[in-house]
């Protein structure tokens, strides 16, 4: 149930930052471009949706096997030793996130207790800034349920993207497409 909630929420909220940066950026040009004027703070409110996007999409990324690895030794182990060699690389990978999230936990609350703002809006930096401790603590959860798939032997290593089997899987097609297309044409021809 936390899983399918935080799924459609990251989804939701990455999305909402995507079409909220292009349209700040679109607003942005033409005001600058056209008008000879500008607003201060949408380059700051950019800036901000853009690392929101970028560490919320950091753990969506590890739930949908967005991210590339460099996988080439890792496919000529045995399976088990591929889980064993993706568990130690999880357990790594969640220090890094306790370090981070530590890290940011302090700052966020120096932040907070000197009462900072943004520099061109008047907002709390620390809640602007709060997604250092938020993403991070997301991505430790993707992390966690990879360790558990892993544990459970549903996977036997980190999902990632393979743009050359997708770039041949798509060529594939293509070709499967324009046979079937040819086959069909070549049909009517005849008729």
């Amino acid at each position: 149930m936390l899983a399918r909630v935080t799924d459609h929420l990251e989804e939701g909220v990455i999305s909402l930052l995507l079409v909220g940066m292009t349209l700040l950026v679109f607003v942005e040009v033409v005001m600058r471009f056209v008008f000879s004027a500008g607003f201060l703070w949408i380059q700051e409110l950019t800036l901000h949706a853009s690392a929101w996007m970028v560490l919320l999409g950091a753990s969506y990324g590890v739930k949908v096997g967005a991210h590339i690895g460099v996988d080439a030794v890792v496919r000529l182990l045995t399976p088990a030793v591929r889980r064993a060699v993706s568990m130690v690389a999880v357990v790594f990978s969640l220090m890094y996130c306790g370090l981070f999230s530590y890290g940011a936990w302090i700052y966020l609350g120096k932040v907070y207790k000197i009462g900072l703002e943004l520099e061109d809006m008047e907002f709390p930096k620390w809640i602007a800034h709060s997604i250092l401790f938020i993403g991070f603590i997301l991505l430790a959860f993707r992390l966690l349920q990879l360790m558990w798939a892993l544990y459970k032997g549903e996977t036997d290593g980190f999902h990632v993207a393979d743009e050359a089997a997708e770039a041949l899987e798509h060529l594939e097609q293509e070709r499967a497409e324009q046979e079937a297309a040819g086959s069909t044409g070549n049909g009517e021809a005849r008729s």
